[in-house]
């Protein structure tokens, strides 16, 4: 509902306003940044209130990178106490990519008693209307955001981040798309009138006349089911959206990446509690080893929402089993780049060297296939065969990566030991273009560090089409792990490239080509299959990043995602609409 102002919201009985948070100090601390956000879903331009450059954030005082760290270390060995109602235990087994344990235990939840007192706190919740939900969720971003650096060390120790990626990615940009989420949810809920008076004419037997009244309200609780690899900004658009709508949130995180989720769950609450409503609108549920928490939470009739990145293989599961719950899922797909010509042969390299190398190609939206004709390609140095071209990139690869500081701060650490054992079968496959290597961490010797692997394989019809064994470059490879695949023709590239996203889903499509024809030809696939297409990218932008309130992380109409980071109907779908007539 759009309104001039905010009204007081209903105290929950277990809540009670311990600082200046009231609906004006909200709406005068807040309403500006609503409003900028609102502008910029509208007009896709630049613009971010989150600073990306760590100095922004200051070298002295609470929000400057010693005092993050010192936070960091401060938790380690502790309980997180949440003071969750339903708390039975205590579980936590995180172990840092980079080697050393956390040792933090988290609260066990009895999800019969938490859940009925997540239900509790949502009527007043849903009563405070639109505009002071969003104003709240924009007040728990900024708790966020003035602790970047402390999360910063939490995602790096979780999923295996290099600082300044864990930084910028579990930072700044995962609360601009915690924002940006909340700007959708504001948007698609302010549509409908609060009010409306409707008078249908009847001639001589006067008009007929009735107040109608619209009100949101939630579908119920939201469960996230977090990621390993990145927890906050995976995390953040579903766990906000669902809140901006008037849902409750259960956050459950992924068991080796808890502490980020955790410490968002502990600011959300103490913002909810000062601004006078009930903290249990957002908890936790830290699973035992082996539990299996998410499939147990998943079907629990209580669950309308579930929000949910990872394998493919439970994505489908929950799709199927979930049937109570609107589910979005992102999930895996064969992200493809096709090789055909290029004016800007050192920065088309340059920039795919640095697409495979990002974070050890552990981003869904890093390219693993590489498209190029067998006959070789046009450049602006001359023509280039099939193997030059996979030799030159390899030795671009190798150029970025030669310094092992340089590269572990690229690369940062493998985040399971399946990549890596991906990463060492994947040589097995083909020819090898470019072998990985094992870096070491200049600070963190246990910390599993490796290049990335380039494999050339045949791309021939006959190995794709119709064959009895699918070829490994129609599968998803997670990590380091990229395919050189010999095509026949920039139109064989085409279908291929069709055919992966239709079958497998894609989260990026990249193309590199001078021929207008093939330009057109593959921004058409990307029409038809529905997925997100960068044209020739040489320079700072690259494939496998996107930025909030801008570009759209997936599309929601091919396999690899259900929905799309973030848009109208991301957020439109976890409330409803509720009207009450009544004679005028």
């Amino acid at each position: 509902m759009a309104t001039e102002s905010v009204t007081e919201p209903a105290t929950a009985p277990t809540a009670e306003r311990t600082t200046g948070l009231t609906p004006h100090a909200l709406l005068a601390g807040h309403r500006p940044t609503l409003d900028r956000a609102l502008e910029a879903i509208r007009t896709r331009a630049y613009w971010s209130p989150h600073p990306e450059h760590p100095k922004a954030y200051g070298e002295q005082g609470s929000l400057a990178p010693a005092a993050g760290k010192a936070a960091f270390d401060a938790l380690l060995g502790t309980r997180l106490d949440l003071g969750q109602p339903g708390t039975d235990g205590w579980v936590g087994a995180e172990t840092s990519p980079y080697g050393p344990e956390l040792g933090v235990g988290y609260p066990h939840a009895d999800l019969d008693v938490l859940l009925p007192a997540m239900r509790a706190g949502q009527a007043a919740w849903r009563d405070a209307g639109a505009e002071l939900r969003a104003l709240v969720c924009l007040e728990i971003l900024k708790r966020i955001n003035d602790r970047s650096h402390e999360f910063a060390h939490a995602v790096m120790h979780t999923s295996g981040q290099a600082y300044p990626m864990a930084f910028q990615a579990g930072g700044p940009h995962a609360q601009d798309r915690g924002l940006e989420a909340v700007a959708y949810a504001y948007a698609e809920q302010t549509r409908v009138p609060e009010r409306a008076e409707w008078t249908k004419p009847q001639g001589k037997r006067g008009p007929l006349t009735l107040t109608k009244s619209f009100t949101p309200v939630p579908r119920g609780i939201g469960l996230v089911i977090g990621c390993n690899t990145f927890p906050t900004w995976n995390g953040y658009p579903g766990l906000f959206a669902s809140l901006a709508t008037g849902n409750a949130v259960l956050v459950k995180p992924h068991p080796r990446a808890v502490l980020p989720l955790a410490l968002t769950v502990a600011a959300a609450r103490a913002v909810l509690t000062e601004a006078g409503f009930d903290p249990n609108l957002v908890a936790l549920a830290a699973e035992a080893p082996g539990e299996g928490l998410a499939k147990t939470l998943a079907t629990r009739p209580e669950i309308r929402i579930i929000d949910y990145t990872g394998s493919t293989a439970f994505g489908d599961w929950l799709e199927t089993h979930a049937r109570q719950a609107q589910v979005f899922t992102e999930k895996a797909g064969v992200n493809t780049v096709l090789v055909e010509s290029t004016d800007d042969y050192r920065g088309m390299l340059a920039n795919l060297a640095f697409s495979l190398s990002l974070y050890s190609g552990q981003m869904c939206t890093t390219p693993q296939n590489l498209l190029i004709p067998r006959t070789g390609i046009r450049t602006d140095q001359g023509p280039k065969s099939y193997d030059e071209v996979t030799a030159d990139l390899a030795r671009a690869v190798d150029a970025l990566l030669g310094d092992d500081a340089r590269a572990s701060a690229l690369l940062g650490a493998l985040v399971n030991p399946d990549v890596k054992a991906r990463l060492e079968a994947a040589g097995r496959l083909g020819e090898v273009a470019l072998a990985s290597r094992a870096v070491p961490h200049p600070d963190f010797p246990d910390a599993v560090v490796r290049t990335p692997v380039i494999v050339k394989l045949d791309g021939a019809r006959k190995y794709w089409d119709g064959a009895a064994d699918e070829p490994a470059y129609l599968s998803e490879c997670f990590g380091p792990v990229s395919f050189a695949v010999a095509v026949d023709s920039a139109a064989d590239a085409t279908d291929l490239l069709r055919r992966a996203v239709r079958e497998k889903g894609a989260m990026t499509v990249g193309a590199h080509t001078t021929d207008a024809a093939v330009e057109r030809a593959v921004e058409e696939v990307c029409l038809q299959e529905a997925a997100q297409l960068s044209v020739n990218l040489t320079g700072g932008v690259y494939v496998n990043q996107t930025a909030a309130f801008s570009d759209f992380h997936g599309s929601g109409g091919n396999p690899a995602a259900n929905a799309a980071l973030t848009d109208g109907a991301f957020v439109a779908s976890r409330f409803r609409v509720i009207e009450v007539r009544r004679p005028a």
